[in-house]
């Protein structure tokens, strides 16, 4: 830090906020920490009675917050992100569309081991709209080494993208609801309502509701004529527990299910099946689906339009996070459900 007149301050860098002051109508930082001053700054200056400032000496190998920050952003930058302008040092990372945000946790942890440079961001996995800030980074001093710069933007590079946003498909969806209650009149079904309303949320198409018995040659049936329909995703509610009278998980597999998971470590969602035959994937969704407005079938739809393909391992991470706290409001994504990292 050096005090230098302020006719001989362009191009310095200001190492802490001027507060202008003007009475009765504002009290404020006029030139924020950071700031490059310039040509037309030096009227203001002398007008709020600088006449010597505070400056940030730049030598060869340094890089000022602003630059550091832009640097950073863009090497971690993957598709359908946009970046802020730099401010006070700090640049925002804004989905340009709605999706998936997937952020490379394992990335994002290696980059904060650095020093004097910090990462953020929302959690990963979950659906974003446009406009929504997903992270931020920048640098905790005015100015760093340009070789932790490099440092940084290499991990980025390494490991790209370490922030993105994955557009979600529109699929075709066929819904197949087991029960013998059902089926026969019984009761009235509540279950395909709830499935229709969630997935026409994400855009995607019902392909209408086949009501079956607890009969696994039914259930066979019904998937069946959904594939030759086309049906890119296919959901089977009801039946998914111990019951001797709950075939669905039987069903699923005499269909050529390959199943991935017959239960999950969420609350709600233990019940849970995903399957899939060839690329179709196939989900057996417990009676809480119907019950809680938010539960594992809200965790993995947005990840399967995003055409990830879910695997065993995927499950099992759902248990940090995957203990739903049953708001009287749900908040959900904006709550710890799911945060799995």
């Amino acid at each position: 830090m050096k005090m230098i007149p302020v006719r001989e301050a362009v191009g310095k860098v200001l190492c802490h906020d001027l507060t202008r002051i003007v009475p009765g109508e504002m009290k404020g930082p006029a030139f924020s920490k950071g700031h490059i001053l310039r040509v037309e700054d030096i009227p203001t200056l002398l007008d709020m009675g600088k006449e010597h400032i505070f400056v940030l000496e730049m030598h060869t190998g340094m890089v000022h917050e602003n630059d550091a920050a832009v640097r950073m952003a863009r090497a971690a930058a993957g598709r359908g992100i946009e970046l802020s302008a730099p401010k006070e040092g700090k640049i925002d990372l804004v989905a340009k569309e709605d999706g998936l945000l997937k952020v490379n946790v394992r990335a994002l942890y290696e980059v904060n081991e650095s020093e004097e440079a910090i990462f953020v961001t929302l959690h990963t996995d979950q659906r974003v709209r446009k406009g929504k800030v997903v992270g931020g980074t920048r640098i905790i001093p005015l100015v760093i080494e340009d070789e932790k710069i490099r440092r940084i933007e290499q991990i980025c590079h390494e490991n790209q993208p370490l922030v993105e946003i994955r557009p979600m498909r529109s699929l075709k969806v066929g819904i197949v609801t087991t029960g013998n209650e059902v089926y026969h009149g019984r009761i009235k079904d509540r279950f395909g309502p709830v499935v229709i309303r969630k997935i026409e949320e994400f855009g995607c198409f019902s392909l209408g509701q086949t009501l079956v018995a607890d009969r696994v040659e039914l259930i066979v049936e019904a998937i069946e004529g959904f594939l030759d329909q086309g049906a890119e995703m296919i959901a089977v509610t009801g039946g998914m527990s111990v019951d001797p009278d709950d075939v669905t998980p039987a069903g699923i597999r005499a269909a050529g299910g390959r199943i991935v998971t017959y239960g999950a470590p969420v609350l709600p969602g233990a019940m849970f099946m995903l399957a899939y035959i060839a690329d179709t994937p196939v989900l057996g969704l417990p009676g809480c689906v119907m019950y809680h407005d938010t539960s594992i079938f809200d965790l993995i739809l947005p990840r399967i339009l995003a055409d990830e393909q879910i695997t065993r391992a995927d499950i099992v991470k759902l248990a940090h996070g995957g203990l739903c706290s049953r708001c009287s409001e749900c908040r959900y994504p904006t709550c710890s459900f799911g945060k799995h990292g």
